[in-house]
């Protein structure tokens, strides 16, 4: 299997990004919630509202698809993200 990376500069990427890593292995949220000790309706939520998640939450989700978090230094050509983007 080939690894895909995936830069994230907006919590509506994360968002979009962990659904789709979701549905790509066939999971309900109920069975992602169980997996990550959630309710369906948090995953539910979470997905659409990314920002919310703790970073414990991000990464029981990303352990639980089988994903990997990164962090980098963006290349010279990434638009500066000023505080207000956070």
């Amino acid at each position: 299997m080939t690894s895909t990376s995936h830069p994230l500069v907006t919590a509506g990427q994360l968002g979009s990004m962990l659904l789709a890593a979701r549905k790509a292995q066939g999971l309900t949220q109920s069975a992602l919630a169980s997996r990550i000790g959630l309710s369906q309706s948090r995953v539910s939520h979470l997905e659409l509202n990314a920002h919310e998640l703790s970073v414990e939450q991000l990464l029981a989700w990303c352990a639980a698809l089988g994903l990997e978090l990164a962090v980098g230094a963006r290349g010279k050509a990434a638009v500066s993200t000023t505080t207000t983007d956070w």
